[in-house]
């Protein structure tokens, strides 16, 4: 039996900037192929990155390595911001992206969409529907009565019935919100990462 791996990262998991460097096309490549499966689109202009541990990785890598973080204490900073959007057995974890592109769709929707992270549901074959939780850590201060952030950090939190009944059928991901009616069919690429999460 192999042993698994822990799924938080740790000091240990991220290279220095050197080591960095000498794998990061490598790394790269990979998490462009995994966020292509992970990405679901909802709608005109709402998007879910499922978060994994590699997708996590690689955004403290690259904020790093942009920043220049070298200290360990800079590096446990962004572990203790980012490790809990990796999900644990019976969760999953995404960041639910608004994607406007201009100040008057932001200043609309962005009003519009007001509590629209609270209207976000999966919906298994048999119909259970397990709404999201919303990442207070992280989502703090992005969202007001009237209006809601551009980003926001979602879980979804799984019974091991819930987990047998994800991996028996097509599941959708919902969003119950007035102003954004939608619901999408994950692929079976999707699907199969996400149950992986759940394992």
């Amino acid at each position: 039996m192999h042993t698994m791996t822990p799924r938080k990262l740790t000091l240990a998991d991220i290279a220095d900037v050197r080591a960095y460097e000498r794998e990061r096309e490598e790394f790269r490549t990979h998490v462009i192929a995994l966020k292509r499966r992970r990405r679901v689109h909802v709608g005109l202009f709402v998007t879910f990155l499922f978060e994994n541990r590699d997708t996590i990785r690689f955004q403290i890598q690259e904020m790093a390595r942009v920043e220049k973080l070298t200290t360990d204490d800079d590096i446990q900073v962004e572990l203790d911001t980012y490790n809990p959007m990796i999900p644990d057995a019976g969760q999953v974890c995404a960041t639910m992206f608004i994607e406007l592109t201009t100040d008057e769709q932001m200043r609309e929707w962005l009003t519009k969409l007001a509590g629209v992270e609270n209207a976000v549901r999966l919906v298994l074959s048999d119909g259970t529907e397990i709404p999201a939780i919303i990442d207070e850590q992280h989502s703090e201060g992005l969202t007001r009565d009237h209006v809601t952030a551009a980003v926001h950090y979602l879980r979804w939190e799984f019974s091991p019935e819930q987990v047998a009944s994800f991996a028996s059928g097509a599941v959708q991901l919902r969003i119950d919100h007035p102003e954004y009616l939608e619901v999408v069919e994950l692929s079976d690429a999707t699907h199969a990462e996400l149950l992986d999460d759940l394992g």
